[in-house]
Order: C-alpha cells, then structure tokens, then sequence
C-alpha cells in the first residue's frame, strides 16, 4: 500500500520555514519577549526554589513578626509566625506551577484522544458531546472544588481535579481542528489510498493539530493557576505547612490591616503568572495563526 503524507513541520523545509517564521513572529513581538522572559525567570526561580530560598519555609522567627518589607534579611517582610515571606512566595510559586502543569497535562492526555474521536468518527461524536456538555453543566471553579473536595486535600488530588474541570474545553477545541483537518485534501488522499482511520489519526491529523493543543496548553495553565489559588485559599489544595499561594492569602486575610504586604505580594505572584501566560499564550496563537503567513 502507498501512503500518502503530508510534509512533517520538525523534518521538512517546509517545516523548518514555518517554524523560523513563527520564532520570528515572536522575536518581533514585545509582549511575547518580555512574557516568555519573565515566565522563564519565574519557571526557573520556581525549580531551583529549595535551593535558592533565603529560609526554610517552615522557618520562624517571632522576634521579627510582621516586619515589613525592606527588614534586614526579609526583602518582602514576614508573616505572623515570623515566616520569610520571599521564601514562602518562591515554594509557593513552585506548587501553584506543579499543579498548573499536572493539570493541564492531564486535561490533555484525556481531552486530545477523545477530541480527535468526536471530530473523526460520526457515531462516537454525539456520545462524546453528550459527556462534554456533562461537564460544562458545571462552572469550571464550582467542579473543581466538587472534584476536589470529593477526593481530599491535596497536591495531586488538587491537579486532578482541576484537570479534569479543563477537559470539556480541551475536548471541543480539539474535535473542532479535527472537523477542519478531516475536511482537507491529503486527509481524503489518505483514506482513499486505504489508510487506517488509526493511522489517519496519527500520522497526519494529529500532528496538524499540535500548534492547536500548544495554544490551549498555554490558555489552561494561567486557569489551573488561578483554579489551585481558589483551591488552597478554601482549604482544599496544598495543605500546611507546606506553602502555597493560596494558602498565604487565606492565612493573611486576617491580618489584611496589620501586615497587607503578607498578602499583596502573593497576590501579585498569582497575577504576575496568570497575566504572563495569558499574554505569552495569544502572542503564540497569533505567531502559529496560518494567515499571517500570506
């Protein structure tokens, strides 16, 4: 049997055109250079945390309780346990990433696969659908804290169930590349040169449809983020003493008038993350977008 393909984009110099046109885009793009910089500081300050932490963020000091910003050795100030609050913003900016990326991963593993089946396959389209609208039922924070509080406390309960809240939007965003895909003309070369509705799938919509899910990855992480924030802040995420972004502001709420940089600062951290990505994510979109390549 022949096989009919289309050029690979990571192989081709088709491909290699395309994507040095899409890193061009996004040199030239300010807010995509600044966005991507400081999600790469943020990514790299959160990796190397444990190392590069000025404290432990079980640390306590309660002759320096409240001490405000600029205090010799707590550039941010401290908390109500005399807790670094630089420190704690640095652990907390890695567990709120954590749990945005194992979200978004698992929103991924799920959603792409049976995207791809509404999109491709007539008969399993309205059984898909009928589970997405499921979903979409709920509010995406109200399922999340459902699921959440359902399975218990924690990191990975927290990823999970986040994760699966994103899967409806993965789901309809991914069957409706595939309908666009399975329309043109080297799918319908394929399928008639006695290709496998597998091989299809594999060979050659789902490479097509990558600038796709790397969009939607890019638009889910600040919601996971955001999502384990609302989490935390109720008591259904990361629990103490390990810390988390949420867990700062739940715990600083109470002390708003007294130490407001214990709870200005992590806010700003979760700001800083959803915005950059927010930004990075439709600078990519429109650096991916085939139109502008006329």
């Amino acid at each position: 049997m022949t096989v009919v393909s289309v050029p690979d984009a990571g192989t081709s110099p088709a491909g290699l055109t395309r994507r040095t046109r899409v890193l061009r885009r996004l040199r030239r793009n300010p807010l995509a250079v600044v966005s991507f910089t400081v999600l790469a500081i943020a990514v790299l300050i959160a990796v190397l945390a444990p190392w590069i932490a000025p404290y432990s963020v079980e640390q306590t000091d309660f002759t320096n309780i409240f001490s405000p910003p600029g205090t010799p050795g707590h550039l941010l100030g401290t908390d109500d346990l005399g807790r670094d609050v630089l420190s704690r913003i640095m652990l907390g900016a890695r567990a709120s990433l954590e749990v945005g990326f194992l979200a978004v991963l698992t929103s991924l593993v799920v959603g792409v696969p049976l995207g791809l089946a509404a999109g491709y396959f007539g008969k399993l389209d309205a059984v898909i659908g009928r589970f997405t609208d499921l979903l979409l039922a709920f509010p995406f924070l109200i399922l999340a804290v459902g699921l959440a509080a359902i399975r218990g406390a924690s990191l990975g309960n927290a990823a999970v169930a986040i994760g699966i809240a994103q899967i409806p939007g993965v789901i309809r965003v991914i069957r409706s590349d595939t309908l666009r895909l399975k329309s043109l003309d080297f799918v319908a070369a394929a399928v008639v040169d006695g290709a496998s509705d597998l091989w299809v799938l594999v060979r050659h919509i789902l490479p097509n449809a990558t600038s796709v899910i790397l969009v939607q990855a890019t638009v889910a992480l600040p919601a996971a983020i955001l999502a384990e924030a609302v989490l935390s802040f109720l008591g259904l995420g990361i629990q103490p003493p390990d810390p988390s972004l949420g867990t700062m502001l739940a715990t600083a709420q109470q002390f708003a008038t007294q130490a407001p940089w214990a709870a200005t600062f992590p806010g700003l951290a979760i700001m800083v993350l959803a915005l950059t990505f927010n930004v990075f994510g439709d600078a990519l979109r429109d650096a991916l977008d085939p139109k502008g390549d006329r």
